[in-house]
């Protein structure tokens, strides 16, 4: 098994596939695109109303999410409904809420990646200056 080291963390060729997959859903506008789509399809334009982004940035997440298998889209005329690929995905997100509730939240302190994580106390302080 070859380890590699990525961004401080150690990886092996048998967990890329979930690295990808948690990055994926890593990004917030990601995440609430994919929260949207648990309760039916939306089409960009439904998506952009709803979040109140860019088309543009919409369109970007969304291609993103299809491109890793998680969104699947469906033609009707000039219009592209867009859904869920994978019904384990809420399944996995409904994991993660119970996970989140059972720690109470404690993720959010992590140095990492929490509310206070280094790159942002890093930009506040050249923010500061």
């Amino acid at each position: 098994m070859t380890m590699n080291n990525t961004a401080g963390c150690l990886a092996s060729s048998g967990t890329d596939a979930a690295v990808a997959l948690f990055h994926s859903l890593s990004d917030g506008t990601r995440l609430a695109i994919v929260k949207r789509l648990a309760g039916g399809e939306a089409r960009v334009a439904d998506l952009v109303g709803e979040l109140g982004l860019a088309q543009s940035t919409v369109s970007a997440h969304v291609a993103c999410l299809r491109d890793c298998g998680l969104v699947a889209g469906r033609a009707e005329g000039r219009q592209v409904f867009y859904a869920l690929a994978r019904p384990e995905l809420l399944d996995l997100l409904a994991s993660a809420e119970t996970l989140l509730s059972s720690t109470g939240n404690a993720v959010v302190l992590c140095p990492n990646y929490g509310n206070g994580s280094q790159a942002e106390a890093v930009e506040n302080e050249e923010l500061a200056r």
